[in-house]
């Protein structure tokens, strides 16, 4: 529970609230609505003043991402955002190697994060001494790295990819270098439903989503069967999970589908906060949760924001060297884009 620092007004005028509380009230317990706002106060008075944007992924807790967070989105949209961001401070509430994608992409910028040891299981499964030593065991065989990686991995990538253009990613880098085969890392799950999409054969590394490997296709059945649900998983989850899904798809594909069908009842097989968030925007649809908390994710709070912000606190600094070259490999996932077709 967030406790309020002395130097924060504890009594912000809630009419000034109105449309934040209500949107707060359907999503979080409403007890915890006025803990919130005196944070969510000094956070946007503190944002103003240092001329800071905050970036924040839709894995993060509602008060954050619809209290202050001035873009949100996948990993995908803020990496766009931070390679034309106009502030000179960007606070990025996500994982660490997020925050490191957003100073690659913007050397220039000042870039924060409120917690230094928001990591990722995936990030910490693979070096660039390990992608070193792939590419001498598969000579000639170019390099896609998932993003959920760190800028000393993608240094040693000829290209980075999202769980949204993965597919795309793969089959570009394939017929840019000429190849039929191609290095996918570090995560196993999304490798092996990628590899049901595309001709290009795949050489997989054995990380895993600590959040998304826990599901079981024992859940999804269940869910499905108790409540009548659609499933929606996303592709880090085990291939028994996906082949019990309505819909395999990432983040922002899975709002693009929810507009679609407009399912009476959905689960979202991911992140906690995910469905969340998304039951904001589609009020008419009943969210079951059979969900996981990231407890990386989790480790951003409006408290640190503030101290991140008030401090200037936990800056990113990555090597001159490793920026240009993991530029390039960023470089040519923003080129592709979105490849999603839901």
């Amino acid at each position: 529970m967030n406790t309020v620092d002395p130097g924060i007004q504890t009594r912000p005028d809630d009419s000034r609230h109105t449309a934040l509380i209500d949107t707060l009230e359907r999503l979080i317990p409403c007890m915890e609505v006025p803990l919130h706002l005196p944070w969510i106060d000094a956070i946007n008075t503190l944002k103003a003043e240092r001329g800071a944007v905050i970036m924040a992924h839709s894995y993060q807790s509602p008060e954050i991402f619809h209290g202050v967070a001035d873009i949100t989105g996948d990993s995908l949209a803020l990496a766009q955002a931070a390679a034309k961001c106009d502030s000179d401070i960007i606070v990025l509430c996500g994982v660490h190697f997020m925050a490191e994608s957003a100073k690659i992409l913007a050397p220039d910028k000042t870039v924060l994060i409120p917690d230094m040891q928001a990591g990722c299981s995936l990030a910490s499964s693979i070096t660039a001494e390990d992608v070193r030593a792939l590419r001498a065991q598969h000579p000639g065989v170019p390099v896609v790295s998932y993003v959920n990686t760190s800028a000393a991995v993608k240094a040693e990538s000829d290209a980075c990819c999202t769980s949204a253009n993965a597919v795309h990613m793969v089959n570009a880098v394939a017929a840019e270098f000429g190849v039929n085969q191609v290095i996918f890392l570090p995560d196993r799950y999304l490798g092996a439903w990628v590899a049901t999409q595309t001709p290009v054969e795949l050489v997989l590394w054995h990380g895993q989503c600590e959040v998304h490997e826990k599901f079981t296709a024992m859940e999804a059945r269940h869910t499905r069967e108790r409540f009548d649900a659609k499933i929606v998983a996303h592709p880090e989850c085990s291939p028994e999970v996906l082949a019990e899904a309505d819909f395999v798809g990432s983040t922002s594909a899975m709002g693009k589908w929810l507009e679609k069908e407009k399912p009476v009842r959905v689960a979202m097989i991911t992140e906690c906060s995910m469905a969340d968030n998304l039951r904001n925007q589609f009020p008419q649809v009943e969210f079951i949760k059979p969900c996981n908390l990231c407890p990386h994710m989790k480790r951003i709070t409006l408290p640190n924001i503030h101290a991140c912000l008030r401090d200037m606190r936990n800056e990113i600094h990555v090597p001159e060297d490793v920026i240009v070259r993991a530029r390039k490999a960023l470089d040519r996932m923003l080129a592709v884009g979105r490849g999603e077709k839901v």
